[in-house]
């Protein structure tokens, strides 16, 4: 296994900046935070599958959009609607230009494709953060996110033998899943102490660990897919030794869902302290 310290620096100089909004800030702090990565993750994504057919407007629309999904969801508005307008703005600017219309029809589904791909997914997290001891939930899921990420990575470099997925991303390993399963795990289960309203028994822990596993890995070949399409590695150099955005958030988009709705339905009392 090659070490790459970058990955650690990267961590050591991000992870304070994030607890520090999540914990200490008001939550439209945290939504300015969210929306700063998202639209980041978004451009990096339109980078990818526009490349030098890079349409200015449409991207605009699709920040756009991203804003004012984020803030219906934050301020309960019309968030369909913002979705709808910005979907049909996207379709139909291709319309009214010269360009070729096989290229610029294309273009504003993946501008739809992705506001819905990376903005409805955050906008879980915001959901999450509104409840009871909202702040530590969001905590709770990315720490255990990317708790898992991390021991599927290392475990996967040390001791991978047999390919998972090698068609999407041939470098991930049966290892590396069972690694992020047990991280996951363990990082759900000392975790637990800092939800006191949101009981975790043991099987509970298994549980969830096993869900934001899975998912997360859903979300990680997701995104493989989409690069090994365009012929790309990494959605961006932006981050040292992680590569861009996207590739930072790809599980994250999957497992905020999936930890929204267990949360919602599985029980734990959410109406208040």
């Amino acid at each position: 296994m090659r070490f790459d310290p970058r990955r650690v620096y990267t961590a050591v100089a991000l992870a304070p900046l994030i607890y520090a909004v999540i914990r200490y800030l008001p939550p439209i702090a945290f939504i300015s935070l969210l929306f700063a990565v998202g639209a980041t993750a978004l451009y990096e994504f339109y980078r990818l599958f526009f490349q030098r057919r890079t349409n200015r407007v449409l991207i605009g629309i699709g920040l756009l959009t991203l804003a004012n999904i984020f803030a219906s969801v934050y301020w309960h508005g019309a968030g369909m609607e913002m979705l709808f307008f910005g979907a049909a703005a996207a379709l139909i600017v291709p319309l009214v230009t010269s360009e070729n219309l096989s290229h610029q029809l294309v273009d504003g589904a993946v501008t739809v494709f992705g506001v819905v791909y990376i903005g409805i997914a955050l906008s879980y997290l915001i959901l999450i953060r509104s409840f009871p001891q909202g702040e530590f939930l969001a905590l709770f899921i990315l720490l255990v996110t990317w708790t898992a990420d991390t021991g599927a990575y290392y475990v996967g470099k040390t001791f991978g033998r047999h390919p998972l997925a090698p068609s999407i991303s041939p470098k991930k390993t049966v290892e590396g899943l069972v690694g992020g399963l047990i991280f996951a795990i363990l990082a759900v289960y000392i975790c637990r102490s800092w939800i006191p309203y949101y009981e975790l028994g043991v099987t509970s822990c298994l549980l969830l660990g096993s869900m934001l596993t899975i998912t997360g890995l859903a979300g990680d070949l997701a995104e493989s897919a989409l690069k090994r399409s365009t012929g790309v590695k990494d959605s961006s150099g932006l981050l040292p030794g992680h590569g861009g955005m996207l590739d930072r958030i790809d599980s994250l988009l999957f497992t905020a869902p999936a930890f929204y709705y267990y949360v919602r339905y599985s029980g734990i009392p959410i109406s208040g302290s």
